[in-house]
């Protein structure tokens, strides 16, 4: 199939797509990407005449109010693997696809209670500012740094993988070549925004992908509800009835037909609830608002958008599933990350297609952006000032190399999306959350919190949190071994004759979340270093109160 549907017969409820015909027109769908682009680039180009300084650039001249920044946040957080990977869940998976949104709608309240302001009031650039406070500054800004850009090129995959997915269902490009081309025009653009804009141009990209993706969302629900009688329930028993499947309603589709699945479970929901909190490119976003308290309202605006959005995953998804069907979803290019824009097309034709693919596209584009940058300002701030020229560079140097890491992460980001193409993008961001709350949150939870804690415990914590998440997720299903009932691959690595996982789970948070806390208590405990009570002290006054933040941060 080379992405081909429309609709068939009509149900009680609605009606089904089935394949014969082309998905929407191709010249509709590029006019409209073609719109986005040159719209977000002139707003790009207007925010990137006032980048003069690295302040600018890293966090955009702390210069947004708490509102803006809680919808840029917003933007930065409902990724493809919102949008794409999530609706595609819960139509193929129902009740167990929902728990994805749970798990990370549930995360930002872990965020926000233990580490968003706490972090703001420190007043800096990057996660690892507040990590080495008051810990020895160069090895704990290399590891942290080194964790830093781990969870970036996880995050990264998920987004490639759902613009090839996408751009491939949009204009019927079912052979791996073309998708990987897609891939490496949407990482060429991502580079250029980066560039270009720094913070305040993904900023403001990431403020209107929000607005466009909420209202989007918003549209396609009240439609799938008017559809329904404005009844969940009828929308629920149409994705059970096109489906087949009696239990699509209930936990146990996707997780529950076995005891390693049941674990499964329960490893991907301690990463998806701990993970948000130690996400270094949602974390760097509380450092463009000038005080503590637009900060609060910053993540009081974010919750209340996220939340919103993540009800309508729920329309949307079982709508997908009663309108459209698993097997056509399945069947089309980009697999189960079709969902939404087949569910778009089955409710407004080529145009409502046309319109809610360029708010994905836009979703990936900005969240690309974002996360770019942050890897970015991680080794220009962290590696290559603070370790390489301890702190001897002037911040026109350290733009310079952040630029040249943009290009050398978006290179790395195309290749690594083209191997992850097909992968459901939501399953692909749990691993990078999985990483976050091994490698990072023990990490921040211990240097806020924890009086002494020193150097040791923080690079045992990061760096074995590292080292078991990348090891378990290489030698686990997603790489390797995973097929479905027909014998055909279902892991990174399509040949099924290469099976070298031993480890059963396909996310190790619950192996590796404990590991990192564990590690940091022995660390610390085993070593000599006291840690600097003073500047604990001072972390603790400023992290709670916000006192010395702002002139902190003037002065960084």
């Amino acid at each position: 199939m080379t992405g081909t549907v429309s609709a068939a017969g009509t149900a009680d409820q609605g009606y089904v797509l089935a394949a014969s015909e082309d998905i929407g027109n191709p010249v509709v769908n590029i006019g409209i990407f073609l719109a986005f682009v040159a719209v977000t680039l002139v707003v790009v180009l207007r925010a990137s005449r006032t980048n003069k300084t690295a302040e600018d650039y890293y966090a955009g001249g702390r210069s947004f109010t708490g509102p803006q920044n809680g919808t840029a946040i917003a933007g930065d957080y409902l990724s493809a693997a919102s949008f794409l990977g999530i609706v595609g869940a819960i139509a193929i998976n129902g009740y167990d696809g929902f728990l994805y949104s749970i798990g990370f709608l549930v995360a930002w309240l872990v965020a926000l209670l233990l580490v968003a302001e706490l972090l703001r009031n420190t007043g800096k650039f990057t996660m690892a500012d507040v990590l080495s406070f008051r810990l020895k500054q160069r090895p704990v800004r290399m590891a942290a740094a080194l964790t830093t850009l781990a969870v970036v090129f996880f995050y990264l995959l998920a987004q490639m993988a759902g613009a090839g997915g996408l751009v491939a269902l949009l204009l019927g490009i079912d052979s791996s070549g073309g998708q990987a081309v897609v891939i490496a025009v949407v990482g060429a653009l991502m580079i250029l925004y980066v560039l270009i804009g720094g913070m305040k141009g993904t900023t403001w990209v990431q403020i209107i992908k929000a607005i466009l993706l909420i209202a989007g969302a918003g549209i396609m629900t009240v439609w799938v509800l008017a559809k329904f009688g404005f009844n969940l329930s009828d929308v629920i028993q149409g994705a059970i009835d096109t489906s087949g499947i009696a239990g699509l309603a209930e936990p146990g589709a996707q997780y529950g037909g076995s005891e390693t699945s049941k674990l499964n479970f329960l490893s991907l929901a301690l990463a998806l609830v701990l993970g948000t909190a130690g996400l270094p490119h949602v974390l760097m976003r509380f450092y463009t608002v000038p005080t503590a308290k637009e900060a609060r309202r910053s993540v009081v605006w974010a919750i209340w958008l996220i939340g919103i959005f993540y009800l309508f995953t729920l329309v949307l998804g079982y709508g997908a599933g009663a309108l459209v069907g698993a097997d056509t979803i399945n069947a089309a290019p980009g697999g189960v990350n079709s969902a939404a824009p087949l569910l778009a097309f089955a409710l407004g034709g080529e145009i409502l297609l046309g319109l809610i693919s360029a708010v994905a596209f836009a979703t990936i584009l900005a969240v690309v952006a974002g996360l770019t940058i942050t890897a970015a300002a991680s080794f220009a701030h962290d590696i290559y000032a603070s370790v390489i020229k301890k702190g001897e560079v002037n911040p026109d140097g350290e733009v310079k190399v952040a630029r040249m890491t943009v290009v050398v992460i978006g290179l790395l980001a195309i290749v690594g999306g083209i191997f992850a193409n097909g992968q459901n993008v939501a399953f692909l961001v749990a691993l990078a959350f999985a990483v976050a709350a091994s490698a990072n949150l023990p990490t921040i939870i211990y240097s806020l919190f924890w009086k002494r804690f020193n150097t040791r415990g923080a690079l045992w914590s990061m760096y074995g949190g590292l080292a078991s998440c990348l090891v378990l997720i290489t030698f686990s299903p997603v790489v390797s071994g995973k097929t479905d009932d027909a014998g055909n691959s279902l892991s990174m690595i399509r040949d099924t004759g290469i099976d070298f996982a031993w480890f059963p789970l396909e996310n190790p948070g619950i192996v590796t979340i404990p590991l990192g806390f564990l590690l940091g208590i022995v660390g610390t405990l085993t070593s000599r270093e006291k840690g600097d009570k003073a500047k604990y002290a001072e972390m603790e006054v400023r992290s709670l109160t916000g006192a010395g933040s702002e002139k902190a941060a003037t002065n960084h």
